[in-house]
């Protein structure tokens, strides 16, 4: 699933190609793709709307109107956003799940192999996202208000990262490449940090995601940006997808367990 990194290359990549233009209609292709409202309202309300902005909060596109409602998108597994004209076959091939046409002649669509993809236009953002932790690269996220997020906490630090009520848009690669940095083994429950450790794990999270920022993300197989930009920081990854072979810091052979059902990977002799 795209994280923080690849979510902010694609509204980084969208956000020209969108800010200032004109919807003129919507119509979608799979009916669970759209959460709410229904299809008929969702065209009426985007119908001559302009769009005024296009940010992200944790995994979440966001695209403002000029009406002040908000398209929401979550790309999910496989979800793709792209501006094609409207005469494009690109727009038209089988895993098309919503269209979103601009009053110019072109169109924004929405493409999700897997159909896990989700879409909100609302009034009010916070319905969709409203309990979301902090922004891990925001000014608010101190050290400090991480150690408060983790203090009682008996889960597995790892656990803790993948849940986006403790810290927004943190997913699978990083929390791996984020525990490793701050050499912190990801069975150890939240409280059990010192500060110290909050301090190190919060310095590596920022330095990951930025880091990964600039490279576009990270290739992933389902991944593309509207561009077809390729993501260039699995050149990087530490100990990500790369069970087996030798610590880059320590040499020890690089290992995988299960933490809530996702894979984990980890060196267990740099790791405590």
């Amino acid at each position: 699933m795209p994280e923080l990194p690849e979510v902010e290359t694609v509204v980084r990549e969208l956000r020209p190609q969108l800010v200032g233009r004109q919807f003129a209609d919507a119509s979608i292709d799979w009916p669970r793709t759209l959460a709410t409202p229904d299809p008929t309202e969702l065209a009426d309300r985007l119908a001559g709307r302009r769009v005024v902005e296009v940010g992200r909060r944790g995994k979440y596109i966001l695209i403002l109107l000029d009406s002040g409602d908000t398209l929401i998108v979550h790309l999910r597994m496989t979800g793709h956003l792209t501006v094609v004209s409207q005469a494009d076959p690109a727009g038209q091939n089988g895993h098309v799940r919503a269209r979103f046409d601009l009053a110019d002649g072109d169109r924004l669509v929405f493409t999700d192999m897997r159909k896990f993809g989700r879409i909100w236009l609302v009034s009010d953002a916070s319905t969709v996202i409203g309990k979301l932790g902090p922004e891990p690269l925001g000014w608010d996220f101190t050290p400090e208000e991480l150690a408060a997020r983790l203090r009682g906490r008996r889960t597995a630090i790892k656990a803790l990262l993948l849940d986006q009520t403790v810290v927004a848009g943190v997913g699978n690669i990083y929390a791996d490449e984020a525990l490793f940095r701050a050499g912190i083994h990801p069975l150890r429950n939240g409280a059990s940090l010192t500060d110290d450790e909050v301090a190190a794990l919060h310095a590596a999270l920022r330095a990951v995601l930025n880091e990964s920022i600039d490279k576009n993300g990270t290739l992933l197989r389902d991944y593309r940006t509207p561009y077809g930009t390729e993501g260039a920081f699995y050149q990087q990854l530490r100990v990500y997808q790369r069970t087996g072979q030798p610590c880059p810091r320590c040499g020890a052979p690089i290992e995988r367990i299960r933490v809530t059902q996702r894979s984990t990977h980890f060196c267990p002799r740099c790791q405590r």
